[in-house]
C-alpha cells in the first residue's frame, strides 16, 4: 500500500540533487510517497502523484530517521553514583565497566531483554530508526554470545566487543584473555554479529594497547566481521591510525587527535564518529568537529548510550551538544546524525530519503531542522509510523 505524505514545511532528503543542492538536499512545501517500506517519490507538494492513502503533517519538518551507530544497550545494573562522583571531580578512566560486567553476568535474559527493548523504544520516540548495539559487558564466551543474541532481536547492526576491557579474573594475564577473545569467544559470537570492535586506549589501565587491538581486529576480520574501533578517547594514541590502516568503517570518540590522526581520517574512508554525550557526562574536552570537517573527514554523531559514561538515548540532545560545543552548524550536525552515521555503518539504504531508500522518517514538531539545536531538550522529534512504511 502506498502513502502520500503531505504538509511537509521542510524536507531534509540528504540528496543534493533532489533538493536545493546543499548536502541536506532541502525541499520546502514538499511531499513524498512511501510504497512497500521505501521512498517511491519526493518533490514539491503541487506535483505529488496519487497514492492509496494520504497523511498530512500540518507544516512539520521531516528528516531521515537518526542512525545511532554506537550504543551499548545490553547491560545489567546502573552507575548513577559514578556519574555523581565525576561531577564532583573524579576522573573517568573506564574502570567502572567492571561493575557493569558483574551486574550483567548476574542478570537473567528477561531482565536484559526488558531494558534493551525499553531503550530502543526511547530512541524511536526521539526519531532514531536505525541503531547499532554492542556486546562487551559479559566478557565470557556465554555472556558475550547471549548479549549478541538479544541485540539481534532489535537490530541487524550488532557488534562483538569482547575486547572492551580486561575482566578482573584475567588481571595480569592479557595474553590469555586475548587467546579467549580471538578464539572460542569469537567463534561463539561471530554468527550473531556483523562487526567486531575493540577499546584501543593505552592511556587506560583497563583497555588494550595497539598490538592487542590489532590482534582482535585481524581475528574478527578473518571471521568475516567488519571493523570498528573505540579510539583516542582519553588521550592521543594509536587507535585512529590503526582503524584507518585496517580499513575500519568507523573509529569512535576521536576526542584527542594530533595532526597525523586528522590527516589519516581525511585521506581515508574511515568515519570519525563523535560522541558528545560522553564528554558531557565525563567532563572531558569535547572533540573538535570543526577541525575534522575542515580537513575533509567524514563525521558521524552517535549517543554511546551506556550505563557508565553516557546514559542518554537522545540523538537530538547529542546533536545540540555538537552544535553548541563542537563547532558544527545545525545542518552539519543533522547530516552527521543521519548520512554520516549511515556511512559509519556502511549503509546506503538509511540516513537519506532519496528514491529507493528505506522509508525511515523522523518528524519534527517544528518547521525546520534548525529547531533541533535551537530548542534543546524539548521533545520535538519522533519516528513516523506509516502503513507499509517506516519500521
Amino acid at each position: 500500500m502506498s502513502t502520500l505524505v503531505t504538509g511537509i514545511a521542510e524536507l531534509v532528503s540528504n540528496d543534493p540533487e533532489a533538493g536545493d543542492g546543499t548536502p541536506l538536499g532541502l525541499l520546502t512545501d514538499a511531499a513524498l510517497v512511501v510504497d512497500d517500506g521505501r521512498i517511491a517519490w519526493l518533490g514539491p507538494a503541487k506535483r505529488a502523484p496519487a497514492a492509496d492513502t494520504r497523511r498530512d503533517l500540518g507544516g512539520r519538518a521531516v528528516l531521515p530517521g537518526f542512525v545511532d551507530s554506537h550504543t551499548h544497550l545490553v547491560f545489567g545494573g546502573e552507575r548513577s553514583a559514578e556519574f555523581a562522583a565525576r561531577m564532583a571531580g573524579e576522573r573517568y578512566d573506564g574502570g567502572g565497566i567492571a561493575a557493569t560486567v558483574r551486574a550483567t553476568r548476574d542478570a537473567d535474559d528477561e531482565t536484559l531483554r526488558a531494558r534493551l527493548h525499553a531503550l530502543v523504544g526511547e530512541m524511536r520516540a526521539q526519531g532514531t530508526t536505525t541503531v547499532e548495539v554492542k556486546s562487551g559487558y559479559g566478557l565470557t564466551v556465554a555472556d558475550e554470545a547471549r548479549a549478541l543474541r538479544l541485540a539481534r532481536e532489535v537490530t541487524e547492526e550488532t557488534t562483538f566487543l569482547g575486547g572492551h576491557v580486561l575482566p578482573p579474573e584475567y588481571a595480569g594475564r592479557v595474553d590469555e584473555y586475548l587467546a579467549l577473545v580471538t578464539g572460542p569467544m569469537l567463534t561463539a559470537c561471530a554468527p550473531h554479529a556483523r562487526w567486531v570492535d575493540v577499546f584501543c586506549e593505552p592511556a587506560s589501565p583497563h583497555a588494550f594497547d595497539a598490538d592487542a587491538s590489532r590482534a582482535i581486529l585481524v581475528a574478527g576480520q578473518a571471521a568475516g566481521l567488519g571493523l570498528r574501533v573505540h579510539g583516542n578517547q582519553l588521550a592521543e594514541g594509536p587507535g585512529v591510525r590503526l582503524a584507518v590502516e585496517l580499513g575500519a568503517a568507523s573509529v569512535d570518540h576521536c576526542t584527542f587527535l594530533d595532526g597525523p590522526d586528522v590527516a589519516a581520517l581525511a585521506e581515508g574512508d574511515t568515519v570519525a564518529t563523535l560522541l558528545p554525550g560522553v564528554e558531557f557526562a565525563t567532563r572531558q574536552p569535547y572533540p573538535d568537529a570543526r577541525r575534522l570537517l575542515d580537513a575533509g573527514a567524514t563525521v558521524a554523531l552517535a549517543t554511546d548510550c551506556n550505563p557508565g559514561s553516557c546514559f542518554t538515548s537522545s540523538m537530538p540532545f547529542c546533536l545540540a551538544l555538537a552544535v553548541r560545543e563542537m563547532g558544527m552548524t545545525p545542518a552539519e550536525a543533522v547530516w552527521a546524525a543521519t548520512s554520516g552515521a549511515a556511512a559509519a555503518l556502511r549503509r546506503t539504504d538509511v540516513g537519506h530519503l532519496g528514491v529507493g531508500a528505506r522509508a525511515d522518517l523522523a518528524v519534527l514538531d517544528a518547521p525546520s531542522h534548525r529547531y533541533l539545536a535551537y530548542r534543546p531538550g524539548v521533545p520535538l522529534t519522533s519516528a513516523l509510523d506509516l502503513p507499509g512504511g517506516s519500521r
